[in-house]
């Protein structure tokens, strides 16, 4: 029988001996490993993914092409922009608007969009692009992260994925539609205030907090019409997809909330409330902030520091003019952070409700923790308290690095350091004035927060196993 010419087209490269090729063989193993790793390890997968889409922007902001003088940057200031932009923080050590390009800028912004998925969105994604399935195991963590329990929609984390991707453009196209007319309105050109309408969309549903303006947003203060878009964008970004999922289910129809829903939004109300009506009694007569504008701008000026302070990054007085009652609420707001699973940094809202309930719970000599007609495991706490602790220390550790490393005062490295790991963005300008060795601590610490507590979590929360016994019960002193 002939070999027609299809079917010697189709057929796979072989050997004299009819074996496939060397390359060919080689290829399949290596593609066969890099599935069975997505596959069975999700969260080292999560860390696998960031590191690579972190070298990948920091190689391009390397280019001559990313700075506006057309030199190559240093490296160290490289790194440490795709850190920041990644990990959707926003401290920088050149300016956003004047050191780079526009090629740079447009880097830039796709890494916050990349970064502002999350480890677990991302990480997902690259599992379906190599393995062409998540697995199990996969599937559980993006469900984890998604708060999706129901054993039925454990099949539809793929379509929950999409979900997750199409929401966020979505977001982001409704913002920058509420800008654009302004910066129209405002003088500049068509294509300037197209761009400017998108990086600021971008960089605010992400909380990323990076400006392309060299003064930053301190021309529109009193602008309302970007203002109020900007504090939206920041506000929904840090709800959490959990949150917006529910949210865009069930509308306003409480009953049917999830609790981590209830828990999310009740916090996070508590801590825009408490955080507008502090930060305007601390700085109300500060002359370096807001103490010679009128009433009314003094509230708006109040109010988007709270949204911005857990998260967002943007401002419009400098941070290093602030009380120091000031800078320890912002320090406060910036530790706690936004919703689980969203594109706020922290500790999140939940952790800090489950230690409440935790304490309410002792105080009133309940042994179960209980919301909105709801149990909440106690493995829940063991996560919180891990998820505290290990944020704290890190935070501790970094102070202590930069004190060393800068000889500053423990006023600006805590603050610099709590809104690294935060992913904040908020600074004193600290950043900028590191050596190296100051930029990489940061960088780690960055890091670190995005991904930190995160995985954490869900790999506490992953890993439960049956024990067959248990040793003799025995309670220390606490307190």
């Amino acid at each position: 029988m002939g070999i027609t010419p299809s079917t010697a087209a189709t057929r796979r490269p072989t050997t004299e001996s009819g074996a496939p090729a060397p390359w060919r063989k080689r290829l399949g193993l290596w593609r066969r490993m890099i599935a069975d790793f997505t596959v069975r390890s999700p969260a080292r997968l999560a860390l696998f993914a960031f590191v690579l889409v972190i070298a990948l922007f920091a190689s391009l902001l390397s280019l001559p092409a990313a700075s506006a003088s057309g030199e190559r940057t240093a490296f160290v200031d490289a790194f440490f922009t795709a850190v920041s932009a990644v990990c959707v923080t926003g401290l920088t050590v050149v300016s956003t608007a004047t050191h780079w390009s526009f090629f740079g800028q447009l880097v830039m912004i796709i890494a916050v969009f990349v970064g502002g998925l999350g480890i677990l969105t991302l990480a997902s994604v690259l599992s379906l692009a190599v393995s062409k399935r998540l697995g199990v195991r996969g599937k559980l963590m993006a469900q984890n992260s998604m708060n999706t329990s129901a054993a039925s929609t454990l099949g539809e984390v793929g379509s929950l994925l999409r979900i997750v991707i199409t929401t966020s453009v979505a977001i982001e196209v409704a913002l920058a539609l509420m800008l654009i007319p302004r910066f129209l309105i405002l003088g500049e050109p068509f294509g300037q205030a197209l761009w400017h309408g998108v990086f600021y969309s971008i960089s605010a549903f992400n909380n990323a907090g990076f400006t392309p303006h060299s003064d930053g947003l301190v021309p529109y203060e009193m602008d309302l019409w970007i203002l109020v878009p900007l504090m939206l964008g920041v506000f929904l970004g840090s709800l959490g997809f959990p949150v917006l999922m529910v949210l865009l289910a069930h509308r306003f129809n409480s009953k049917k909330w999830t609790l981590h829903a209830k828990l999310t939004l009740l916090v996070t109300g508590i801590l825009l409330v408490g955080g507008t009506l502090l930060w305007a009694a601390a700085e109300w007569s500060n002359p370096n902030t807001i103490g010679g504008l009128n009433a009314g701008d003094k509230v708006i000026h109040s109010v988007f520091a709270s949204v911005m302070t857990r998260s967002g990054g943007f401002n419009l007085v400098d941070q290093g003019e602030m009380n120091q009652v000031t800078m320890l609420l912002t320090n406060a707001l910036m530790f706690a952070g936004g919703g689980s699973a969203s594109t706020a940094g922290g500790i999140k809202v939940t952790t800090i409700a489950v230690m409440f309930l935790a304490i309410f719970a002792e105080a009133r000599g309940d042994t179960d923790l209980r919301a909105f007609g709801r149990r909440i495991p106690e493995g829940t706490m063991r996560v919180a308290i891990s998820v505290i602790v290990l944020g704290a220390t890190l935070v501790m550790l970094a102070t202590a690095s930069l004190l060393i490393i800068s000889g500053t005062s423990l006023s600006r490295a805590l603050f610099e350091s709590i809104s690294a790991f935060a992913t904040v963005g908020l600074s004193t300008n600290l950043s900028a004035e590191m050596p190296p060795s100051g930029k990489y601590v940061l960088a780690a610490l960055m890091f670190a927060g995005r991904i930190g507590t995160i995985t954490l979590a869900s790999a506490l929360t992953l890993r439960q196993r049956n024990q067959l016994y248990h040793f003799p019960e025995e309670r220390p002193i606490i307190g």
